[in-house]
């Protein structure tokens, strides 16, 4: 794929195609980092947990004998509607 560099504000910055960023599995929003190497620009996707909790780690903590239940946080005290 050829591209080139153009100005956007006070930035410059480089369109990828879908294509590229499927195959380097990057979605628009993802962070990434970039390097130079050599002359070369490098740009890797960050796999990066969002916040410093991995929800698939902590649900995988929850005992099997768990079951929810219920509270009772008692009587309105303002304007909540129950």
């Amino acid at each position: 794929m050829v591209t080139k560099v153009q100005k956007w504000g006070n930035s410059q910055g480089l369109r990828f195609s879908r294509e590229i960023l499927d195959e380097a599995n990057i979605a628009v929003g993802d962070e990434v980092q970039v390097l130079v190497r050599r002359g070369k620009i490098i740009v890797v996707p960050l796999n990066r947990v969002r916040g410093k909790h991995d929800i698939k780690k902590l649900v995988a903590k929850i005992p099997k004998s768990y079951r929810a239940e219920e509270v009772d946080w008692g009587r309105p005290v303002g304007k909540e509607v129950w």
